[in-house]
């Protein structure tokens, strides 16, 4: 208990600090205001790769080590949203794109704009167990500014 009011604790004093109402940039229309994910996506780029635009691993590429999936997944959230743009497996090695994929899976699987389901689901996937994304978390935690 005392854990979960620490990491609440800790939550609150983010969102405290940051902008919440700030379009981010990215590929959600404009009648959308977005989150500022920037210090999240920064934190997230500096642990997934060291900033290195063309990191590899796997499966995994560019600055938010991004698969497959996720392009394909950015893909269906676009054409359900009656967007014509798609994006590549190219993409994954542009940060302007990778942050827009970004942005774009928070804006649909995160609309409350929680930094902790961001951070964990980036690592765990959608579904993530809290356990198994708790050092990734805590990684990323340490790099938000």
């Amino acid at each position: 208990m005392k854990r979960i009011t620490e990491i609440v604790s800790l939550i609150l004093l983010i969102c405290g600090c940051m902008p919440v109402m700030v379009y981010a940039g990215g590929n959600v229309p404009n009648s959308e205001k977005s989150f500022d994910w920037n210090p999240v996506m920064d934190a997230i780029i500096q642990v997934e790769s060291s900033g290195n635009p063309n990191a590899v691993s796997g499966k995994s590429c560019g600055a938010m080590q991004i698969t497959p999936i996720l392009v394909k997944e950015c893909n269906l959230i676009l054409k359900e949203r009656k967007n014509i743009k798609r994006y590549t497996l190219k993409d994954r090695f542009s940060v302007e794109k990778s942050k827009e994929m970004f942005v774009l899976k928070q804006s649909y699987f995160n609309p409350e704009n929680n930094i902790e389901k961001a951070i964990r689901s980036w690592n765990g996937g959608n579904k993530y167990n809290v356990r198994k994304t708790q050092k990734y978390y805590k990684k990323v935690m340490s790099k938000l500014k």
